[in-house]
């Protein structure tokens, strides 16, 4: 640190000279052979000798011709990063961006959007600013779009759910028996309470036979306005038209699409996993026993997260009263159990 104390004290003392840029190329060249003297090998410049050419460019023009050892480049690179380190400094503990709105405004803009679904982002901001509020309308967009998480209209849910009432799906499924038999179930549900209304079992599924079950299934007058089903050619091909002529209209599924009876097929694996596939099915009565013992119990106890954890037929609540005893009724043989307080 003498040296460029010496240097610098030199070249202030001399700066009045006519020959000025000779001196400081002298300077230049004094602080660069310092720098071989110091070392013997490669020279390395160390953090003062690069604060040094820092200073000495943005001081004189001609610093370029003098330097030897070092690139141009690489001083400019230096002083771009220094400038970037500093502005960084500067500005650290900062967000980046617009500072953002309040947490009493954002709520208020998603409460607006909430309860007002078809409103616009200017007619937001008009609100907003009626009531003391003073956002840009892109700020108003912005926050819109993340509160806004349905449709103007109602919701698919809320047009199934108005219309369930009025809708039941049918498929068949497969059963093998130790005999390597097969048999074939035929299941009949509504959608508002996942209510298995009608099923049977058959070893020939024909035409006949599935109308005469549709026939049992309305029998007593309770019959929906839609009936989803998909293509099997088991149904045969005046179904769409007897139906019809009893006032029902039928949905056929696309090809290969069982998410289109996406009800149907999930109380067919429901039948599955919590019942089928613990047993071996002997034959077509013993078939006809299970399913019947399980049935009753899907539809009066089982509960249903798509109805509040309540049952199709509506499960009663039993109050635990002093001295009750918890009662347990076993269903298919211990597979499942029922509860329910008694004295």
């Amino acid at each position: 640190m003498l040296l460029y104390l010496r240097l610098v004290l030199s070249t202030v003392r001399k700066a009045g000279n006519p020959r000025r840029d000779l001196l400081w190329e002298n300077l230049a060249l004094r602080q660069q052979l310092a720098v071989y003297r110091r070392q013997t090998h490669r020279p390395r410049l160390q953090q003062r000798d690069r604060l040094f050419w820092t200073l000495l460019a943005r001081g004189w023009w001609g610093w370029r011709h003098a330097l030897v050892f070092v690139r141009p480049e690489t001083v400019i690179r230096r002083d771009r990063a220094r400038s970037r380190h500093y502005w960084t400094w500067r500005s650290r503990g900062r967000s980046p961006g617009r500072p953002r709105i309040s947490r009493e405004t954002q709520a208020l803009i998603r409460q607006l959007v909430q309860e007002n679904p078809r409103w616009g982002a200017p007619r937001l901001v008009g609100e907003l600013q009626a009531l003391g509020h003073d956002v840009s309308i892109r700020t108003v967009r912005r926050y819109r779009h993340a509160a806004r998480r349905r449709p103007p209209s109602q919701r698919w849910r809320t047009f199934l759910r108005n219309h369930s009432p009025h809708i039941w799906a049918t498929d068949l499924f497969t059963v093998r028996t130790v005999t390597f038999g097969t048999l074939y179930v035929l299941v009949v549900i509504s959608h508002d309470r996942r209510r298995i209304e009608h099923w049977n079992v058959t070893r020939h599924p024909r035409a006949a036979w599935i109308w005469q079950q549709m026939r049992e299934a309305t029998a007593w007058g309770r019959r929906p306005r839609f009936l989803i089903r998909d293509r099997d050619r088991c149904f045969g091909t005046d179904f769409v038209a007897r139906a019809e002529g009893i006032g029902i209209a039928t949905i056929l599924t696309p090809v290969r699409a069982p998410n289109a009876n996406a009800i149907a097929e999930r109380v067919i694996g429901t039948l599955r996993r919590e019942c089928l596939d613990h047993l071996i099915v002997i034959n077509e009565r013993h078939l006809r026993r299970v399913l019947g013992e399980y049935i009753q119990h899907y539809n009066a106890m089982r509960p249903h997260r798509s109805l509040g954890l309540d049952a199709p037929e509506g499960r009663p609540t039993t109050e635990r009263f002093p001295g009750a005893q918890l009662r347990r009724r076993a269903v298919l043989g211990g597979l499942h159990h029922e509860y329910r307080w008694a004295a």
